[in-house]
């Protein structure tokens, strides 16, 4: 399975063809196909990671206290 760096690189490649506009109309849908599958996996790779980031708030007797990262609501 490929990790988000190189899903990433993969969908970088095939939009690249596909901005081109010089392929037979069957290799853009099977490329399009693919780009979405990949997008789709660098997706849920974010937000995995996404709940995985926390902060650290100091505390009132200067300690350190980690607590989720808060998420935004402006979700698509």
């Amino acid at each position: 399975m490929a990790n988000f760096e190189e899903s990433l690189k993969q969908l970088e490649t095939i939009i690249g063809k596909l901005e081109r506009g010089d392929l037979p109309l069957e290799e853009s849908v099977r490329l399009f196909e693919e780009g979405v599958q990949l997008s789709n996996a660098c997706k849920a790779d974010l937000e995995a990671a996404e709940g995985k980031v926390q902060i650290l708030l100091k505390q009132k007797d200067g300690s350190r206290k980690a607590e989720a990262f808060p998420q935004s609501d402006e979700r698509e």
